[in-house]
């Protein structure tokens, strides 16, 4: 069974920063230690990759919906 990595947008992020902008929430079937909590997408592909894992990213609840639309 191939193992899945749950991640989500950071809430503090600012668009145009160089800071990574996602955060790890979770791992399922996957054996393995992370020492960072925010990612850069790229590496988050390359440990799926590694791992055998799927990425998953969470949805935002709907108070965050509502915040989007201008």
């Amino acid at each position: 069974m191939a193992g899945k990595i749950f991640y989500r947008e950071r809430e503090k992020y600012v668009d145009g920063s160089k800071t990574p902008r996602y955060q790890l929430i979770g791992l399922l079937g996957v054996d393995m230690k992370i020492q960072g909590h925010h990612l850069r997408m790229s590496e988050l592909k390359f440990i799926a990759e590694a791992a055998g894992a799927e990425l998953v990213m969470l949805p935002r609840g709907p108070k965050h919906e509502e915040e989007v639309e201008v």
